[in-house]
């Protein structure tokens, strides 16, 4: 019997273009959909996991079977230092199984295309701890918001500190209104309102949070569920209060008290406006107190468009999300969402049989 010859399993074997490649890794993440789509998982679950491998392909920048354990070091351990802990466990476990998919399926192709052996970069010792489950930021209801917002309007007659109260109450009608983040919020310039665009004019957000080295993503904000009504009021009532000079390029919309060294205003800080509201929230929302944030203030945005009739893609756009998949997570249905559907269902069917008797 003859001996078989014996290859490294790291020799690369067939020369293939970047256009090739590209399109090998479309149909691969293709098929990875299609194979947890027959293995009966919920569409909900297969978007998160590819919206986690995208946020890990943009930040990595190459086809992801060539991370190696060192790569996952720099993501886990740089990249996500500071998320949750139910993000680091989401795109983990979306790594690995992502890998799973391509030892599985795959293993043969890559090594002839490329020469790699496929390994999964996740092992024992960066395997992210905690949780699984990520916290959910479940915004409160839409009579909830309305109690908060009409005591924190109702203050603003009788505070002691006029005008940063009404700044902050402005500041956080935006993050509920429109879906800013608060750093969005406080970057805004006079100028960036654009009263002459659109029918209800749009905020200029030049400073909203872009991927790994990407740099800010700028976008276009329509100032609708009366959010230009709010801008105007602070411009023409509030403003002023602060004694800068509006002809100023880059003139804050939503002012410091505190002057700089030149005599001008400064721009408030993200956790002057947290505070602000968090203080609102105490006096006016104590139910929700230690809880209610300007990130669940954009949930409430999202998942209030979302009720309204606003397609995912509309809300995507505004709140200016990367992925869809991520504006899926900011859309919350209370609990009797379907028994109010059921209950009108039920009423129409009444009044289409009371006209057959």
């Amino acid at each position: 019997m003859g001996l078989a010859v014996v290859r490294d399993l790291r020799e690369r074997r067939t020369a293939v273009s970047a256009e090739e490649l590209a399109q090998f890794e479309v149909d691969v993440l293709a098929g990875f959909v299609l194979a947890r789509a027959s293995a009966g998982l919920a569409d909900g679950t297969i978007r998160s996991d590819v919206g986690n491998l995208e946020q890990i392909r943009g930040w990595f920048g190459r086809p992801l079977w060539e991370m190696q354990p060192a790569d996952a070091d720099d993501y886990f351990g740089r990249a996500l230092r500071g998320a949750a802990s139910g993000t680091r466990l989401a795109r983990s476990q979306a790594l690995r199984t992502y890998f799973s998919f391509l030892e599985l399926r795959h293993q043969a192709e890559l090594h002839a295309m490329t020469g790699l052996v496929v390994a999964c970069p996740i092992d024992e010792m960066n395997q992210p701890r905690g949780r699984k489950d990520a916290k959910l930021r479940v915004p409160p209801t839409e009579a909830e918001v309305k109690t908060l917002f009409t005591g924190w309007a109702a203050e603003l007659a009788t505070c002691r500190k006029f005008a940063p109260t009404a700044r902050n109450y402005a500041a956080a009608r935006l993050m509920a209104d429109v879906g800013l983040r608060v750093n969005e919020a406080r970057s805004l310039d006079l100028s960036d309102i654009k009263w002459e665009l659109g029918p209800f004019g749009k905020l200029h957000v030049r400073y909203g949070k872009g991927s790994r080295g990407s740099g800010p993503r700028e976008r276009m904000v329509p100032m609708i569920n009366h959010a230009g009504r709010t801008v105007r009021w602070f411009i023409e009532d509030v403003w002023g209060h602060f004694g800068g000079d509006h002809t100023r390029p880059g003139a804050a919309l939503f002012p410091s008290e505190r002057l700089g060294t030149d005599g001008a205003g400064g721009r408030v800080g993200c956790n002057t406006l947290r505070g602000g509201l968090a203080e609102a929230v105490a006096a006016h929302l104590p139910g929700w107190s230690g809880r209610l944030t300007p990130h669940v203030l954009r949930h409430y945005c999202a998942s209030q468009m979302y009720l309204s009739g606003v397609d995912l893609i509309a809300i995507q756009e505004m709140l200016g999300h990367r992925w869809v998949a991520t504006t899926m997570r900011y859309v919350h249905v209370h609990r009797d969402r379907v028994e109010g559907a059921w209950l009108a269902g039920q009423q129409r069917a009444a009044r289409r049989l009371e006209g057959l008797g």
